[in-house]
């Protein structure tokens, strides 16, 4: 009796040890997040619903593990790793989770470099990730002004363009561009849409984001200026709401296809109501991260030196150049080629739809155009080419 008693007692504690075990092992498969971990949850999913993440990694940057083999099952003790902008992973009702053993928690797959898709430039910037921007609401971006929606990552670089098109210096920063196989955001003046529209069309036939930048570079604040027509310094008296539309409607029509709802106030000066008003009209408004100041220069090197300190102060950031500046055009080559040496990679801001224009301010800007000597038809119905 005592050695059967004694049998059963070992019995059962022999039960007890594998059933503690497993138990152990499925608590430590389910990580606790710290606060600090889930204080970042909570800013991250405030702008998921404005910045969606739809590409990551397609230029020149070498391929992730999982795209080349399907990833291995986590491991009991490593935690799952979700990226920012991916939906919550659950396991579906009835699944049981399951520890993978020891030994395929290290057994990573092998990554191999993809071949460089950037002709000509096997070290070029390319573009990191690909952002969807849904600007329902008029979402504001660039932390000048604007502190919801942070959503680069250090390191992490928009390139932004103001006050184009313009002959020479804006097609020297498309080629800069185009050898990095990389993207931008262009802000245009409305009246420099419509001295230059075959530039424009190649700023959007390129696939980078066409904003707007009023008619003629206007400070919204006020109600009088004055607007360079044609070489002529006129003094001019305006509504900030005529010049916001004149200037969408003219970039709309110069660039002949869909643009993108976005829009940067000339000088940053960004009155109340006419934030509101923007986003009414569902169209995202940008300030920047940093400024480089390139207007107040006049040699490349002082263009590349002022946004690569600011850069190396601020880890990352939205950043505001001109493509009318010619030291910003000789510099943009070199600028990204630091960039790259840097380390930096670009994010672009692909708009989730594009703007929409009024049919009044297209109406007169078309009657402006006419008065004016202009031709609103597009070239293509003007000139065509019957032989060749």
């Amino acid at each position: 009796m005592r050695l059967a008693a004694m049998a059963c007692a070992l019995v059962i504690i022999m039960w007890v040890a594998v059933f503690g075990a497993i138990l152990s092992q499925r608590s430590s498969a389910v990580p606790i997040p710290s606060t600090s971990q889930a204080q970042a949850a909570a800013t991250e999913g405030s702008s998921r619903a404005v910045v969606t993440t739809v590409e990551e990694e397609r230029v020149t940057a070498p391929l992730a593990a999982s795209a080349i083999n399907p990833p291995a099952a986590p491991s009991a003790t490593a935690p799952i790793v979700v990226s920012q902008n991916s939906p919550a992973l659950a396991a579906p009702p009835g699944a049981q989770m399951t520890a993978a053993p020891p030994a395929q928690a290290s057994a990573a797959p092998p990554s191999a470099p993809a071949a460089s898709s950037c002709p000509g430039n096997p070290n070029a910037l390319g573009v990191s990730r690909v952002v969807e921007i849904d600007t329902t609401g008029g979402p504001g971006f660039g932390f000048e002004h604007f502190k919801t929606h942070d959503f680069l990552r250090e390191g992490e670089v928009v390139l932004t363009f103001d006050d184009g098109p313009w002959p020479k210096n804006t097609p020297a920063v498309l080629a800069a561009l185009a050898a990095h196989c990389t993207k931008a955001i262009f802000f245009p003046i409305g009246l420099h849409a419509t001295y230059e529209p075959g530039i424009l069309k190649q700023v959007a036939a390129a696939g980078h984001a066409v904003g707007s930048h009023t008619w003629c570079h206007q400070d919204l604040s006020k109600t009088k200026g004055h607007c360079l027509t044609n070489g002529k310094v006129q003094t001019v008296e305006y509504k900030p709401i005529d010049e916001i539309e004149k200037g969408i409607s003219a970039v709309h029509w110069a660039v002949g296809g869909p643009t993108a709802p976005y829009f940067r106030f000339p000088a940053l000066r960004q009155p109340p109501e006419l934030i509101e008003y923007l986003g009414k009209r569902n169209i995202g408004i940008f300030s920047t991260d940093f400024d480089s100041f390139d207007f107040k220069m006049r040699k490349p090197e002082q263009v590349r030196q002022s946004v690569m300190t600011r850069l190396k102060k601020f880890g990352k950031g939205i950043i505001l150049m001109h493509d009318f500046q010619h030291a910003t055009a000789e510099a943009s080559m070199d600028l990204l080629n630091e960039l790259k040496a840097g380390g930096y990679k670009v994010v672009f801001m692909k708009p989730k739809f594009s703007v929409t224009t009024l049919p009044q301010y297209d109406d007169l800007l078309l009657k402006e155009m006419k008065t004016s000597g202009g031709d609103s038809r597009p070239t293509s119905s003007v000139v065509r080419t019957i032989s060749e």
